[in-house]
């Protein structure tokens, strides 16, 4: 628990935690690579019951960056977490920790959890969150437009794998991207289609490759618009719904 309040004051700070180096694994830009192994850590993990309360501790040196209600932060820095599957949490956790996924901010932070279990309990913690219904979207005078190019887009291509709502598939480690912050969504695909994203699905890379920067914004400008039925917070009072 101190350990835990230590790194977020340090992080609440703007100071960076002094860790080892992040390994590093062989991922989409190598000949043998395949995508969710079933294998090490992860599969470990996905074999348990997560357990929520105590995955809530777990997840306290999450928030000093996620927030406490698995927000994120709206400018896209950090991504929204709440009500993501437990499968998806699991897999990107572990390929963090593997040097699979390169991501020297998180990694530190990653690395404190300390077995299958722990990753196991957080991810279940996490899952249980509601969406928030406030979070980062497109925000240009032409978003109408871009929300409809995009709707055209994400409905020929992304449906199938993302849903009708945005609420991916839990058995196939397909994240939720409904509630999900318009600027991380534009940086992640964008990072995908240019082999930054050394995790990535194949079969997304092949899908979003031909997509142009302007494609881009609008499918993410669309993709931040979707909200999940029955998995979204309660508006805050005073607000319109």
């Amino acid at each position: 628990m101190k350990a835990s309040l230590l790194l977020i004051g340090l992080m609440s700070a703007g100071i960076a935690f002094a860790g080892p180096p992040a390994p590093h694994k062989g991922g989409i830009e190598t000949k043998d690579y395949k995508w969710n192994a079933q294998e090490g850590e992860k599969i470990e993990a996905l074999k348990l019951k997560g357990d929520k309360k105590r995955g809530e501790e777990a997840y306290e040196v999450c928030g000093a960056c996620h927030l406490p209600s698995g927000a994120g932060r709206p400018d896209g820095t950090f991504p929204q977490l709440a009500g993501q599957h437990t499968t998806v949490l699991i897999k990107q956790m572990a390929d963090i920790r593997a040097g699979l996924r390169d991501n020297p901010t998180m990694y530190p932070f990653a690395a404190t959890l300390t077995d299958p279990q722990e990753l196991a309990d957080v991810s279940a913690y996490i899952e249980s969150l509601c969406i928030p219904v406030d979070h980062g979207k497109y925000e240009g005078a032409d978003a109408a437009m871009q929300i409809a190019k995009g709707k055209e887009l994400y409905e020929k291509q992304c449906l199938e794998c993302h849903g009708k709502n945005g609420e991916g598939d839990k058995a196939k480690f397909y994240p939720v991207i409904a509630g999900q912050h318009y600027k991380y969504l534009l940086r992640q695909m964008t990072e995908i289609r240019d082999g930054h994203r050394r995790n990535a699905n194949p079969d997304m890379v092949k899908v979003i490759k031909p997509y142009t920067n302007d494609q881009l914004v609008a499918i993410s400008a669309y993709q931040s618009s979707l909200k999940m039925p029955g998995s979204m917070c309660a508006p805050k009072a005073g607000k319109k719904k």
